[in-house]
């Protein structure tokens, strides 16, 4: 039997941990993806926890796996880089901006959509190492691309819009982010 260590206890293993809690929710309840997905029922069931649910909600277990583990690979570069307090705001803030972002995506575009899934928060953390990290930064955009236009042209119904809205929020939080850091330092 393998015995947990302190170092499984990060900030990002908790969060794929809730998560995998809430896709368990979510598959157990009645309607659960529409009612933890984000969708019209924001604006006219008056569904305002959304932004954040959709964040934890998935489409499959094949979904969430993927997203688990990328999310696994990156989240914990960035902790350990950064901390996990600063992980787990930049995590939460980007993914719920880009859940916001991309509602304007399905109220104006196609309001049938139901939006589930981690993939804008990932890709604003890629966003975010993409800022610091520009010997990276061509192959995350390519790889964010890919996961992207690949599966729209097998006919896979994926929130693309999601992806480059959360590269750019994520983008946007490193410029803010390293602006505050550099005040800290400057006191």
């Amino acid at each position: 039997m393998q015995k947990f260590s302190k170092s499984d206890f990060t900030a990002t293993n908790i969060i794929i941990f809730i998560t995998v809690l809430a896709y368990i929710v979510q598959i157990n309840i009645e309607q659960g993806s529409l009612f933890m997905g984000l969708n019209l029922y924001f604006l006219v069931g008056g569904f305002f926890w959304q932004p954040l649910t959709s964040i934890f909600s998935h489409g499959g277990i094949a979904h969430l796996g993927m997203n688990m583990f990328v999310l696994w690979q990156f989240g914990n570069l960035i902790e350990k880089s950064r901390g996990a307090k600063s992980f787990v705001t930049l995590y939460l803030v980007t993914g719920i901006l880009t859940s916001l972002l991309s509602f304007l995506y399905i109220f104006y575009v196609d309001i049938r959509v139901n939006l589930v899934g981690a993939s804008g928060a990932i890709c604003a953390i890629l966003g975010y190492i993409a800022y610091f990290d520009k010997t990276q930064r061509s192959g995350i955009i390519t790889w964010i691309l890919l996961i992207s236009v690949a599966p729209l042209l097998i006919g896979l119904p994926i929130a693309w819009y999601a992806h480059f809205i959360g590269l750019f929020v994520g983008f946007i939080y490193a410029i803010i982010d390293k602006q505050i850091l550099q005040r800290k330092l400057k006191r």
